[in-house]
């Protein structure tokens, strides 16, 4: 997108009233924040309909837009309260809405025409294809992924049709966002609906084969926590590469956290902007940004993959700042010496990492310097402190709580006057004989006016003058105006009474109110909307038998699975094998295939980075020399550089996230003959989906599926001294597992581009279940193979085979061999339970 049209933007989370008002005071241009649905910070405060016209009003006064997230995958059961939802969002003058869901997308495009829509960073969009395929789709922003690179974005925004937005400050994710199913997987609450648990934030050993602890001596437990994004040096480099808007996370935070980094970065950005050559991040910017919450700061993937210097493993919450060590301990009075190296205050919030039992909290009472009470000691102090648990000598010491800043930080969400203001100019006209005229108007140049009933008279003891009228009109404390000029025109000798200049006055506000929010207003919405949800049919089901397919990455697992009865492979994409897949790999699949008489589906990665696109397209364009069945593709991106160089049919996987009807048919609008639906799917659900489409579905029934895919492995970090792009390949050596508290192992494995997949711990297995498939219409059945063993993966194909070519009930000893494959370290997945909550 063009920088000469471009408007700089610093967008802030709101994730309650007061955090609203935060970043609307601290100078916010633009708030994102959730209703009571659809959103992905489920555990939020968020807004019920009410609050959030309030806020829409509040904040569109002030010149501040605001986005609401609709940003989570969406039942055919919720679709009418979607539809609803949205009229609402458009009717009350919302900005845009975030979405991740394509049904959701495709539906607000039919109910709400004119309201623009935003692609959530739960889009896992991280190439400049995935940004021209939604732009087709009439998207007008996109939030990229957290891993795309500095260089990547200022090449995407280049190029880009629409605005991009990205991230600059805040809690990052471990795993593309998106793509995690661990929260989902291993407790139920699903990420893609707004519940995340957090898993990545709790503690975790990585271990062996034998379960042998393999890990630095200095490295902490939290393999998977990482720092918070900061990106105050950088933002020269954000705004030149051409960001349109730098979001700042924290929709979960406390409005002090919000007002302490929106004043940062707006006061950084406007520095920027007034002089590029001198700018400079200024110390306290960095200090009090970390003292409102940090558990150290990263720049992440925008300059380099920093490895272990991203991560945040010994402590996955806010940390506080440093400010110095104990030098001293008098158990008797219970005072604790402290050498300062930053300012502590009366009412201030300190801990203490002490070498044994964990972390001292303090809340400082008092404070003394010399045997003197005071309120407050610089840093080069040496202070006494009342303590109620004993400390060690050089223990260091955290202020995790600033009285003073959070003092700051409450002045922009108190009730008051409020800090954002807006100069108006204001003219009084008062002649003998008319009413009393009073104009307001802004510096955009809108106005309100106010006409008095009341006449003006001459005046009998004091007459009207400027001062009186400079006070009445200049009463603006609780509205967003101040007055910055006033032009008075009043006839010698007239009166007109207080409360008629006062009642004006308003009257003028409430104008000039209405006129600035009439600058957000948009075409009425249609009074009855189109039908978006297909009618159930029992005819669309298939009357055969499902098929079977096998998901594998090398040569010798596609021979095997061929041999014991599978239908379809597929083959590409990541490869877990530690040997990239080669063009002759690729020929002797399909070739393979062909021998059988079956289906291939030659496949693509899950991820595909600027740099690999050119690599991506010469496999697509081999794909179109082989000629497989189809092509599997799992991002957005890929579906767009895929219709640019072949014409083969393609499958969606189910990293698309395919969770509703809606979402169904945009993909098949697109050209995709069949999908994987989302493993995040209830039986209930799959045959409410299969009744309503015609397109070949089909669902993972059996393997260890991928839980998270990240740009950061633990096993390089740690083991293979993976820092500034180095590693010694330490994955290729052995195997790895990540090891929970409750002593389950994930494994982890990384693919020939250097990403790490956890997969689950536990292994799907429909196996008792197939027949329910066919009953629903289930057209194809899937089996993860990537990770298996030859041997084992041909048994377990056998089986689903027998299984699926059974005309009766399973005999004893096919029961038999189904529960010998089926230890007790199985799941079901969702099928049963679902990720739907109240």
């Amino acid at each position: 997108m063009s920088n000469a049209n471009r408007k700089l933007e610093l967008l802030a989370p709101a994730g309650s009233l007061e955090a609203a008002t935060a970043a609307v005071e601290a100078g916010a241009n633009a708030i994102y924040l959730g209703g009571k649905m659809f959103g992905a910070r489920h555990y939020a405060p968020n807004f019920d309909d009410e609050t959030l016209a309030g806020v829409v009003r509040y904040a569109h006064v002030r010149g501040v837009s605001v986005y609401i997230t609709v940003n989570t995958l969406v039942d055919n059961s919720e679709i009418p309260a979607l539809v609803s939802y949205l009229r609402f969002l458009y009717e009350i003058g919302v900005d845009a809405i975030l979405v991740q869901d394509v049904g959701v997308a495709s539906i607000a495009a039919k109910v709400v025409p004119h309201m623009p829509l935003h692609a959530s960073t739960q889009m896992t969009i991280h190439n400049l294809a995935g940004v021209e395929f939604l732009a087709k789709q009439g998207f007008t922003r996109v939030v990229l992924a957290r891993e795309v690179s500095l260089n990547d974005i200022k090449y995407i925004c280049r190029h880009s049709p629409i605005e991009i937005e990205t991230f600059v400050h805040g809690a990052l994710c471990i795993c593309y966002s998106g793509q995690c199913l661990m929260s989902s997987m291993i407790g139920g609450r699903s990420g893609n609906r707004g519940q995340c648990a957090q898993p990545c934030r709790l503690p975790y050993s990585l271990v062996g084969s034998e379960g042998e602890l393999l890990k630095p001596e200095d490295a902490g437990e939290y393999l998977l926590s990482p720092k918070d994004l900061c990106t105050l040096d950088l933002l020269p480099q954000l705004i030149e590469a051409g960001v349109t808007s730098f979001k700042l996370e924290g929709r979960m935070k406390r409005p002090e956290y919000v007002a302490i980094a929106v004043d940062t970065y707006r006061q950084a950005i406007d520095r920027y902007l007034a002089s590029p050559s001198t700018y400079s991040v200024l110390p306290n910017e960095v200090k009090d940004l970390a003292q409102s919450f940090n558990r150290g700061f990263t720049s992440a993937y925008l300059l380099k993959n920093e490895g272990p210097d991203m991560m945040s493993d010994r402590r996955p919450n806010n940390r506080g700042v440093h400010i110095g060590r104990v030098t001293g301990y008098d158990a008797q009075s219970r005072l604790a010496i402290i050498k300062l190296e930053a300012p502590l205050s009366v009412g201030d919030i300190i801990e203490c990492w002490v070498k044994v039992g964990g972390r001292v909290n303090i809340t400082v009472t008092s404070l003394m310097i010399s045997g003197r009470d005071v309120e407050a000691a610089e840093a080069g102090n040496e202070v006494a402190i009342p303590v109620q648990s004993s400390v060690k000598l050089n223990d260091r010491v955290f202020k995790t709580f600033d009285i003073r800043l959070t003092t700051k930080a409450r002045s922009f969400f108190a009730e008051g006057d409020g800090r954002r203001k807006i100069g108006v100019a204001v003219s009084v006209t008062a002649h003998k004989g008319q009413p009393l005229l009073v104009t307001f108007q802004d510096e955009t140049g809108f106005c309100g006016q106010a006409v008095t009933a009341f006449i003006t008279e001459a005046a009998r003891n004091r007459p009207l003058d400027d001062t009186v009228v400079a006070k009445q009109v200049g009463r603006l404390g609780n509205t967003a105006f101040s007055l910055h000029s006033l032009t008075a025109d009043i006839e010698p000798g007239v009166m007109v009474p207080v409360s008629e200049i006062n009642d004006a006055r308003r009257r003028a506000v409430e104008a000039l109110e209405q006129a600035r929010l009439e600058a957000f207003s948009r075409p009425p919405l249609p009074v009855k909307p189109a039908v978006l949800l297909p009618e159930r049919s029992s005819d669309r089901k298939s009357r055969t038998r499902p098929e079977l397919s096998v998901n594998v990455d090398t040569v010798e697992k596609a021979e095997v699975a061929l041999q014991q009865g599978a239908d379809i492979i597929l083959f590409g994409g990541e490869t877990y094998s530690h040997h990239p897949i080669t063009t002759e790999d690729y020929r002797q699949v399909v070739a393979a295939a062909r021998r059988c008489n079956k289906r291939v589906v030659l496949t693509t990665p899950r991820i595909v980075k600027e740099w690999q696109t050119p690599l991506l397209k010469k496999t697509l364009e081999l794909f179109a020399e082989l000629a497989p069945d189809s092509i599997g593709v799992t991002n957005i991106g890929t579906i767009e550089i895929a219709k640019q160089i072949t014409n083969l049919p393609l499958v969606g996987d189910f990293p698309l996230n395919i969770f509703n009807v809606a979402a169904v048919n945009f993909y098949a609008e697109h050209g995709l003959v069949g999908m994987t639906l989302s493993p995040e799917l209830t039986f209930t659900q799959i045959a409410d989906l299969t009744d309503r489409v015609p397109v070949t579905l089909e669902c993972l029934v059996h393997g260890r599926l991928p839980l998270m895919t990240s740009e950061h492995c633990i096993v390089g970090s740690r083991l293979g001294g993976r820092a500034c792009g180095s590693c010694k390949a330490t994955c290729e050596q052995r195997q790895y597992w990540l090891r929970d508290r409750k002593g389950e192992r994930f494994p982890v494995v990384t693919d020939q581009f250097g990403r790490m997949h956890i997969l689950n711990a536990k292994e799907l297995s429909l196996l008792p279940h197939v027949a329910q498939f066919g009953r629903i219409g289930v057209n194809v059945l899937r089996i993860e193979a990537k990770a298996e063993e030859p041997k084992r993966l041909g048994h377990i194909v056998s089986l689903y085979r027998r299984l699926l070519e059974l005309e009766a009930e399973p005999s004893n000893e096919l029961l038999d061999q189904i529960s010998s494959l089926e230890h007790e370290n199985i799941t079901r997945g969702h099928y049963f339970r679902g990720v739907l909550k109240d």
